[in-house]
């Protein structure tokens, strides 16, 4: 339980610092501590529930959250991971393990294609971001993960907004898919209730400090955290699955 509590302070600081659901690193800490592959994804998707839910909230009190588009993008995500759980229950846990890592390598080969920061932002298409939300939700919360893995690089990359818009968006965007990805996943028989919100309860503290971290550093700063935090859970991963 004390393993849990620290799992879940250290996932909720990388989920409101990065902007990102807290799965790349409470999916490969689950399973070095010995929980299978779909438990561990079941937990994850129950923590970033909770945690996402509340960075939320701290990133609306700052002004830096745009409701509108982030519903848009989040009702989206919320149709896709209703089929999670049906793709976890029926997937064999070697797939599901290339496809997280498949997911973490996108994220990293992205970082080695310079996107300049706009000074303006494009007009925000709400059709665009519900389709890229349902497709994103449909993947990413099967293997455990919120989301922003995919979301960041293609709001960024492709669609040019800025990093601090696409950071609130794609938090917005965890809430919706992880609820929807929780009841999917509890119906599948995959959720471990008591260690997922012993984690879900710690990571709130984190939460909170990774969020004040954020908002206080340059963005080309972040960037390269961001780099070196996937890299290393890309490693991680491959160790712990294939050796």
């Amino acid at each position: 339980m004390i393993s849990a509590i620290i799992a879940g302070i250290f996932t909720g600081f990388a989920s409101g610092f990065f902007g990102i659901g807290g799965g790349t690193i409470l999916v490969p800490t689950l399973l070095f501590l010995g929980f299978p592959l779909k438990e561990a994804i079941g937990i994850s998707v129950t923590q970033m529930m909770m945690s996402s839910i509340y960075g939320s909230y701290l990133n609306y009190k700052r002004g830096l959250l745009k409701i509108k588009n982030g519903l848009s993008l989040g009702i989206g995500g919320a149709l896709g991971a209703m089929l999670s759980g049906l793709i976890v229950k029926y997937t064999p846990k070697e797939i599901l393990g290339l496809i997280f890592l498949t997911l973490v390598f996108i994220a990293i080969v992205r970082f080695f294609i310079t996107v300049e920061e706009p000074q303006y932002e494009p007009p925000i298409d709400n059709k665009k971001l519900f389709f890229i939300g349902m497709f994103v939700g449909m993947i990413a919360i099967s293997v455990g993960v919120g989301g922003a893995i995919l979301i960041t690089p293609i709001l960024v990359g492709f669609l040019k907004y800025k990093l601090k818009t696409t950071v609130s968006l794609s938090l917005f965007f965890v809430v919706f898919s992880s609820v929807s990805g929780f009841i999917s996943q509890s119906l599948a028989g995959h959720i471990n209730y008591t260690i997922g919100f012993t984690i879900g309860i710690a990571s709130l503290i984190g939460t909170y400090f990774g969020i004040r971290a954020y908002h206080k550093l340059h963005p080309k700063h972040h960037k390269k955290l961001l780099l070196i935090w996937y890299i290393g859970v890309f490693l991680s991963m491959v160790y712990k699955l294939y050796f």
